[in-house]
């Protein structure tokens, strides 16, 4: 674990070379030839003062080199003539041919035009990112992209795909969301209102708490490898937008076109705020994927008891017995005759057994060697004839509620350890955001949204596969550290 750790990101020491270095990898390794030859395609034979290849390696090295804006990009573009040659510019001013004019008296006169610049200026940027989101509008080459770079990760990396995992996140437009008074919009017509809201229970009081954040914008949702940290989709919408929603139609399309994704992956973690039976049952009912996914505590009614202790979990019957269970799915055995609760030992998942598989659970007295008084008391009420295995009890997932029970049941160790791999969504946000300049941004639109988070998601993503194809897995995740030089000989 300290190894993977000590992988990511290094801030200090990045110089110069190094940061063109990593551009060069991040440019070899996108598979753009054909949205390089479609936008030349497009652009015909009109004027090519700036030629498509040139403008996108420098749109590429705005993201790659955490540039927040384009001033900033063109900036330094002016001051880093290596940069321009790596790009394809000129670092020298373009002089056109001379031409003749008639002075005054009648005479013909040879004049030079002024040098001209050859760094495009900030609205030939602009002119160019408009025709990048034209080109996305009718045909999404942003998802093609991400699909080729998702499908070579996954030649390059035996187990990549293996533990997927899914969050979303509140990107703020810069727009501030106050409606004009003159039109009745906002800045930014396509952005709404969000809100998250996080409820729990006061861990000293009992008392229910809740926060809610808001934010005017979109929400980013993102699919990633959670073992390396790496995007494997990605989808833009309004803030508005649920997040279950978006995760079940995501998990479809990306499922869908990527198929062998689907066989590889084994587990599937998110947070509790995508607790839901349906989706819990889609991934292992419809693609074998066990899901970690932490379980809301819903259950109200026990809470109204005036006896109610918020330090002890409510039970409900699991059979008409002495068997009970929590809302997160833990099995317990109620003693007849002491009335001693205990959790039941989980002796594993029977996939094959059933529709959709059992979980099996053992007698705690039989299992852990604890004194039982109401044993023989249990097994005649269960109608069992248990030796000294001590009796057997099995949930069978079609016949109870799939939001509580999981092939994985929550709180088991490789629960925890699946579960415990989501922290990658974080530190992928937080490279989304500080990295890549999201936390403070100029982006109005959702087409000039969905541009910049899907190039910051193909960045990422060949950022990890320019590594590995120049022998560097351990660097995999190391998406602004300086690259080494190597010595070929």
């Amino acid at each position: 674990m300290a190894t993977e750790q000590s992988l990511l990101f290094s801030w200090t020491n990045v110089d110069k070379l190094p940061d063109l270095r990593r551009l060069a990898l991040v440019l070899d390794a996108l598979p753009d030839e054909a949205l390089l030859a479609r936008l030349e395609e497009r652009r015909g034979h009109g004027r090519d003062d700036y030629p498509v290849r040139p403008m996108w390696r420098a749109t590429v090295a705005g993201i790659v080199l955490q540039h927040e804006s384009i001033e900033s990009l063109l900036r330094e573009l002016n001051r880093n003539p290596a940069l321009l040659e790596l790009c394809g510019f000129s670092p020298l001013d373009y002089q056109d041919k001379p031409k003749v004019e008639v002075d005054d008296d009648g005479r013909p006169r040879m004049t030079s035009p002024a040098p001209r610049s050859t760094i495009p200026g900030s609205h030939d940027f602009s002119r160019f990112l408009s025709g990048l989101i034209k080109l996305e509008s009718r045909d999404p080459w942003i998802d093609v992209m991400v699909r080729q770079l998702r499908e070579q990760l996954m030649m390059e990396l035996p187990d990549f795909g293996e533990h997927l995992g899914y969050d979303g996140k509140a990107v703020n437009s810069h727009s501030t969301g106050q409606t004009s008074r003159k039109t009745g919009k906002t800045s930014d017509p396509d952005a709404d209102w969000g809100k998250h809201e996080t409820t729990g229970i006061d861990g000293k009081t009992g008392k229910l708490w809740r926060k809610v954040k808001s934010w005017f914008g979109y929400g980013l949702h993102m699919i990633a490898d959670t073992k390396y940290e790496i995007p494997v989709a990605f989808d833009v919408t309004r803030a508005s937008r649920a997040e279950t929603k978006e995760l079940d139609a995501m998990i479809d399309r990306l499922f869908g076109e990527t198929p062998v994704l689907a066989e590889r992956c084994k587990d599937f973690s998110a947070d509790r705020g995508l607790d839901s039976g349906p989706l819990k049952a889609k991934l292992w009912d419809g693609y074998g994927i066990r899901p970690l996914i932490d379980t809301r505590l819903l259950w109200r009614e026990e809470k109204k008891d005036p006896d109610y202790d918020p330090d002890e979990a409510i039970v409900r019957p699991l059979f008409d017995d002495n068997i009970y269970h929590t809302e997160r799915g833990e099995v317990l055995c109620r003693c007849p005759e002491t009335g001693t609760q205990r959790n039941m030992a989980f002796q594993g998942f029977e996939a094959n057994r059933g529709a959709c598989g059992t979980l099996k659970y053992r007698c705690p007295a039989a299992a852990f060697g604890i004194e039982c008084a109401g044993r023989k008391e249990c097994h005649r009420a269960a109608e069992c004839q248990a030796g000294e295995y001590g009796r057997i009890v099995r949930v069978d997932l079609e016949k109870h509620d799939r939001r509580i029970f999981t092939p994985t049941p929550w709180g088991s160790p490789s629960w925890k350890r699946g579960y415990n791999r989501r922290s990658a969504m974080e530190r992928i946000y937080s490279r989304v955001d500080n990295a890549y300049r999201m936390e403070k941004h100029y982006v109005r639109g959702m087409q000039q949204m969905r541009l910049r988070l899907g190039l910051t998601t193909v960045v990422m993503m060949a950022m990890a596969l320019g590594h590995l194809r120049a022998e560097r897995q351990d660097r995999v995740r190391s998406l602004v550290g300086p690259v080494e030089l190597r010595d070929t000989g």
